[in-house]
């Protein structure tokens, strides 16, 4: 069985968890549960991999997650 893995965000605006796959075009949804998003996940991966069971092969590999930290930037004045 194949494992994925998921970029998860949470959007302040919809209070709501956003979950996509890397590399698996349409394989991304939302939810207002960790646990239901990873219900969501499955459900929308299955049937992608229904459409292109071929696209296992492609998926990228996870590698990391590195935050990076810059300095404040700040707006320029209106012209």
């Amino acid at each position: 069985m194949p494992i994925f893995t998921a970029y998860i965000e949470f959007d302040p605006e919809t209070n709501l968890y956003v979950g996509s796959v890397p590399g698996i075009s349409g394989a991304h949804t939302q939810a207002a549960t960790l646990t239901e998003l990873q219900e969501n996940l499955k459900e929308v991966l299955e049937l992608c991999l229904e459409q292109q069971p071929e696209i296992v092969e492609d998926v990228p590999q996870f590698v990391g997650i590195q935050q990076i930290e810059i300095a404040e930037i700040r707006k320029s004045a209106a012209r």
